[in-house]
């Protein structure tokens, strides 16, 4: 199923699934094919996924203690982001440096998926192993304007 990394890997995942592939087996790292769908933004086979009966889980960890959401979050995807999120994946959720996915997003400067986050309603004064609430690592002050900004806009006072 780690094939779901790959573009245009949509008949091998269907072979896979007629099978009767375990939608959630994990590799020694403990990632699941919708955590590497994820980090490549491979919507459309992650959709299958958790299309299946039973679908792939939003909610299993990694040996980092990522989500599929702590991934998609750090690229950037707020399509992926919509879809693990209706798949009940939890929003506030720690990976083992003690970021939420709000971090992730925060951390690599992508304002649309930190916004996203915040309007579901993640927690944006949670801080991590180092102490830093998420708006702390924006990459800098114009991607950090853009946040608070928008974020002011839907009713949300992150300062």
């Amino acid at each position: 199923m780690m094939a779901c990394s790959r573009k245009e890997a949509d008949q091998i995942v269907d072979v896979l699934l007629s099978k009767d592939a375990d939608v959630n087996a994990k590799n020694n790292n403990g990632q699941t094919a919708l955590h590497f769908c994820a980090s490549k933004v491979n919507l459309d086979i992650a959709r299958t996924l958790l299309g299946q009966k039973p679908p792939a889980s939003a909610r299993i960890k990694d040996k980092r203690g990522q989500l599929p959401l702590h991934r998609a979050a750090a690229v950037g995807s707020v399509p992926m982001m919509k879809a693990l999120l209706d798949a009940k994946s939890p929003l506030n959720a720690t990976d083992m440096d003690g970021m939420t996915a709000l971090h992730h997003a925060m951390s690599e400067g992508h304002g649309d998926a930190a916004l996203l986050l915040l309007t579901m309603g993640a927690e944006f004064d949670k801080k991590d192993k180092d102490e830093h609430v998420p708006l702390d690592l924006a990459p800098d002050a114009k991607t950090r304007k853009f946040i608070v900004q928008a974020a002011e806009r839907e009713g949300i006072e992150l300062e």
